[in-house]
């Protein structure tokens, strides 16, 4: 473990944080880049930073690496001058809550908090700098007063991802052409349930699509929400947001494979373990971005001063293993704008 400080009391819970918040670095830590700026000989100071998500620590490794590698680009090398401590909620919002009281026990120089990260972050201080990523409005959520001037102690990286839900339906209508009936898995009490909903039934009216939502409350059995898909006669599927739909993506696309529906995903990470099809503001590029922001606070620029950028870069991924399994073909002119292709 590194950095923890002595005068900590010591509680078996939080050592069980510490555990999250920092041995975990040297098993995430990739190798230093091949002729990446090297920091002086005696640097003047080793800054400190705090990183908290809600997800886990494999599901966050790619994401993690394209901040580092940025970092490293800046001239922040882990383990030289800079010191990442990570907290992993791991699904759990008590969890995420208690690893960002450590990180600010730690007194951090500055914290990159992702998705529920953010929430837990801004709770636990209003003083030191956050960097956030992965928030879908950050302005309609209160996270800050506005894109161009954020003020107070945060900026970061807007994610749209709800945003791109009409999208992701034209696009599962395009791979799956003959569907006539498109179910849509939903967890009712998201903040933006009822736009996405509407949004998505204002889109399909046109196209003769039949749209079924399947909500999917807590303690629901997802198998019994396929089973209401599967009486409703859905041919396509759409996945909407909730965070618990990442944590259980093998045994949601197991399911849909099992069932053989075709389904559209928000992540990548439902492809990468057998989905269809996912798209998506592309996460990497924007991790990899907010490192020049780290850099620019740790130099003294405020946060607040550094306005929210929106995502620039999109990624449509396709599995055509899956594809082919299914019987389904990708017409050429959506496979030819594919990001990336599993084969």
């Amino acid at each position: 473990m590194r950095d923890v400080p002595e005068h900590l009391p010591h509680h078996p819970a939080m050592d069980r944080r510490r555990f999250l918040l920092t041995s975990l670095a040297g098993a995430l830590a990739a190798p230093l880049a091949a002729g990446a700026q090297q920091p002086p000989e005696h640097p003047t100071k080793v800054y400190r930073i705090g990183y908290l998500t809600g997800n886990t620590a494999s599901a966050s490794a790619r994401v993690l690496d394209a901040l580092r590698q940025g970092l490293r680009e800046l001239g922040h090398l882990e383990g030289r001058n800079l010191q990442i401590h990570y907290g992993f909620g791991e699904g759990s919002p008590q969890r995420l809550t208690e690893l960002a009281a450590d990180v600010v026990r730690l007194n951090v120089d500055l914290i990159v908090a992702s998705a529920a990260g953010v929430v837990a972050a801004r709770k636990a201080t209003s003083s030191i700098p956050i960097v956030f990523l992965s928030i879908t409005d950050p302005v309609g959520s209160g996270v800050v007063a506005s894109l161009a001037r954020p003020g107070g102690n945060m900026t970061g990286f807007s994610y749209m991802g709800v945003d791109l839900n009409l999208k992701r339906f034209e696009l599962l209508r395009e791979a799956v052409s003959g569907a006539r009936r498109i179910a849509a898995l939903a967890y009712p009490k998201h903040t933006l349930y009822h736009r996405m909903v509407e949004d998505l039934r204002s889109a399909a009216a046109p196209t003769g699509v039949r749209l079924q939502i399947v909500d999917v409350p807590d303690g629901r059995e997802l198998e019994d929400a396929f089973v209401e898909m599967i009486a409703g006669r859905a041919q396509a599927l759409l996945v909407l947001q909730k965070a618990g739909f990442v944590f259980e993506r093998k045994r949601i696309v197991s399911l849909a494979e099992r069932h053989r529906i075709p389904a559209m995903y928000e992540l990548r990470d439902f492809p990468d373990v057998g989905g269809l099809m996912s798209y998506a503001a592309d996460l990497a590029h924007q991790f990899r971005r907010a490192a020049t922001y780290v850099d620019k606070i740790l130099k003294g620029t405020k946060p607040g001063d550094l306005p929210v950028e929106q995502p620039t870069k999109f990624e449509l991924v396709i599995n055509l293993k899956t594809a082919n399994a299914l019987g389904l073909t990708i017409p050429p002119s959506l496979l030819a704008r594919a990001d990336r292709v599993i084969e």
